[in-house]
């Protein structure tokens, strides 16, 4: 049984930065891809970013520059650290664990992830 935990989430101003954990426990590759997602209100969750193995990690546009994904295999830990925070980052947001190797071009979408967390919510408000 694979559980993901994230946490770090909270109430930011505009500009400022934040650092989401997530961790994940039980038996699962480490070199499977990991992702974060997001689910604004009345939206849609939308893929923000993903890392796989020594892959180089992969951003959706809107966040290239300002987000940062990393993985600690010896801990089991998957981090996102955000900088310079807008609004629309306003969201909760949940990492992603893929149960095999799923090709590249399809790790941007949701339904290639197995496990998920239950997610932290990040408010980006002044």
């Amino acid at each position: 049984q694979v559980s993901v935990a994230e946490s770090g989430g909270g109430l930011v101003q505009p500009g400022g930065s934040l650092r989401l954990s997530c961790a994940i426990s039980g038996r699962t590759s480490r070199d499977g891809a990991v992702a974060w997602f997001r689910q604004a209100p009345g939206k849609e969750r939308e893929f923000v970013c993903h890392k796989r193995g020594r892959d180089n990690p992969y951003y959706t546009n809107s966040v290239k520059g300002r987000f940062t994904i990393s993985r600690d295999n010896a801990q089991n830990m998957v981090f996102l650290q955000m900088n310079n925070l807008q609004s629309e980052a306003t969201a909760i947001y949940y990492c992603a664990v893929d149960a095999s190797r799923t090709v590249w071009s399809a790790l941007t979408q949701a339904t290639t992830y197995a496990y998920w967390g239950q997610g932290t919510q990040v408010t980006v408000s002044s």
